[in-house]
This record gives structure tokens, sequence and C-alpha cells, in this order.
């Protein structure tokens, strides 16, 4: 399985977890004489698996994240990245959390930008009267723009990298503190204890 395709999935399963928690809470009360739409409690077994799902997803997203390398063009003393001067490629090995934190630099960039331009930009608002006051912009919006161009294009990149890098398997064991690890269920205990 590669990296997008698990992210995609944990996705997947988070939006799962939350329409069972709904239905749970749904169905957890009826009026007297009345039958549920649903199983409340097979509903609350199927959230506790989807739940363990997650979790094993989210321990091999995690090492994976953790021991991949990708390769990125180095940055420019601006914070930009530099477009290669000769033929030889330049490229850098990061992590991938380096390089997640690098989308999220540039998605966080690319936001301000764009609320920049669009408080700069002329919402068409227009004066009733000549006595009224006048407003300016004291930013260039057109040169916002391109900028916040350029920066969708890095993000795009930023974004399409990390999916492409293959999926490693957690080695940590995904069997639950206190279940028997064959069959999942909670071991019962058997006779009187109280004697």
């Amino acid at each position: 399985m590669k990296l997008a395709e698990a992210l995609a999935l944990r996705g997947d399963t988070q939006k799962r977890i939350a329409q069972l928690r709904s239905r749970i809470v749904a169905n957890a009360r009826h009026q007297e004489g009345d039958t549920p739409v649903e199983d409340a409690a097979a509903l609350l077994a199927e959230a506790e698996l989807a739940a363990g799902e997650l979790e094993a997803l989210v321990r091999s997203i995690n090492a994976t994240n953790s021991a991949i390398k990708l390769e990125i063009a180095p940055k420019s003393p601006s914070g930009g990245r530099r477009r290669q001067q000769s033929g030889a490629a330049t490229t850098a090995q990061v992590t991938m959390t380096d390089a997640l934190a690098r989308r999220d630099g540039l998605r966080l960039r690319h936001s301000i930008l764009v609320e920049a331009a669009d408080a700069a930009q002329d919402q068409g608002v227009y004066r009733q009267m000549r006595s009224e006051l006048r407003q300016v912009s004291v930013l260039p919006v057109p040169e916002l723009r391109g900028q916040a161009d350029v920066l969708a294009r890095e993000l795009r990149k930023a974004r399409s990298s990390p999916s492409r890098a293959p999926l490693r398997q957690s080695t940590t064991s995904h069997t639950r503190v206190g279940t028997d690890s064959t069959s999942g269920h909670t071991p019962r205990q058997t006779g009187n204890s109280g004697s």
C-alpha cells in the first residue's frame, strides 16, 4: 500500500467513525414500545473495530513519515525555491516530517497573501457622493496574486511528493492490552470471585 492510499483510507476511516458515533447516539435511547432503527450495541462493536483499524493505520503512517527521506530543490536566500542554474540536478534529502512542515509553511504563506490581496482589492464599494472619503489600496494586488500563484504551484509540488512515498508497516504489535490476541475479546474470569 502506498502512503497516499493509507492517508485516504485514514480519512475514510475517520469519517466512518464519526458516522458511527452519531448513529450510536441516535439509537442509544428510544421510547418504550418502539424498536430502535439500528442496534446500538452492534454499532458500538463496529466503531471499536474501526478505531483499531485507524490506530494501525496511524502507526504505519507515522512509521513511514519518520523514516522517509525526500529530495527537494535547495532553498534560495529569500526563502523560496531556487531555479536550477545549470543542467545538473540539485536536490537535497529531507525527512518526511520536514517536508510536511514545509508544506504547512507554504499553505500558511499562501493564505496570508490571498487574504492580503482580497483585503486590498477594491471590493466594489463605490462612493455615493464626492464628499465621501475614497479608499485606496496600499498593497500591490496584482503582485500579491502573482506571489500567491507561485506559492500555490510550490504547494502542489509539496503536497504530491510525500504522497508518492511507499508505505512502511509499523513494527509494533497491534494487540491490545488485556485482550485475547486470537479473538480480540477481553478474557472473563469464571467461578465465584467472592469466595
